[in-house]
């Protein structure tokens, strides 16, 4: 694929986010050497994965021969006030900025870099690491449809990529596809936890656990059903599915249970924004 922008992606921040997005890109052709990065100490797989494309991560970069057609900011929300302002200055009229930093405002960045600037709030999830995540965005008023289709092509080498139009929906995305994956590895240690009720033993529990919430992830990738539909399809009436999904779907069971889950994860989101 041909990534069409002018000037260097500037990557800030090559921990585990920043570096499956540098992975991905590569792999998806983007030319190494129009990347930067700026991290002080990236973790050893993600040093290994710049040297092994002849880049090196910068401690700061206070200058480039020209401005970044992108900067993407990918450092951890609490220490953004700290490293992006620096990396604002070296924006110019035409640099499209992505952040994927939990609950920072497109505001947050606004702020710090010139009147006009595009600025699109990025929130991808860990499946991104092998290639499977999901990522939503939401843009400010000055990014372009060019700009916009970018930024899907870009967060399209990590999976897949969905847009809102209002900024205050990406708490619930951030509940429900952000936090996501940490609910499903739940699913399967607490199914583990039971096969081993049961009475089987641990390695077989583990094993068939990681295997039932995998292998049904991927029927569901792959399937055009609904996945209530795919749940009928396994249950039978009066058989064992049917006697088990009665306890999780009873008042106060499994739905009720993850709707508070996800509306909790809301809040929290908003209240972390800034």
């Amino acid at each position: 694929m041909s990534f069409k922008f002018d000037g260097p992606l500037l990557l800030v921040g090559a921990g585990k986010m920043g570096g499956a997005l540098l992975e991905g890109l590569i792999a998806r052709g983007l030319d190494p050497h129009r990347v930067r990065v700026q991290d002080p100490s990236p973790p050893p797989e993600i040093t290994a994965l710049l040297a092994k494309h002849g880049l090196k991560a910068e401690p700061k970069i206070e200058d480039l021969s020209e401005p970044p057609g992108v900067i993407v900011a990918a450092v951890k929300p609490q220490v953004m006030d700290a490293v992006f302002p620096p990396v604002a200055s070296l924006a110019g009229p035409g640099t499209l900025t992505i952040s994927i930093a939990a609950g920072r405002t497109l505001n947050s960045f606004e702020k710090h870099l010139p009147s006009g600037a595009a600025v699109v709030r990025a929130m991808p999830n860990t499946p991104a690491a092998i290639g499977r995540g999901i990522t939503v965005c939401a843009a400010n008023t000055n990014v372009s449809a060019t700009q916009k289709q970018l930024c899907s092509d870009l967060m399209a080498a990590v999976g897949g990529v969905a847009w809102v139009e209002d900024e205050s929906a990406m708490d619930a995305v951030t509940a429900v596809s952000g936090s996501g994956p940490a609910y499903v590895f739940l699913l399967a240690e607490c199914l583990e936890k039971a096969a081993t009720a049961a009475g089987l033993e641990p390695a077989l529990a583990r094993q068939l656990a990681r295997a039932t919430v995998a292998g049904s992830g991927e029927l569901l990738h792959r399937s055009d059903l609904d996945a209530s539909v795919l749940r009928q399809n396994v249950t039978s009436p009066g058989g064992t599915t049917a006697a088990a999904l009665g306890v999780l779907m009873a008042e106060g069971g499994m739905e009720e249970l993850l709707t508070k889950a996800v509306l909790a994860g809301e809040g929290r989101s908003r209240e972390l924004a800034k």
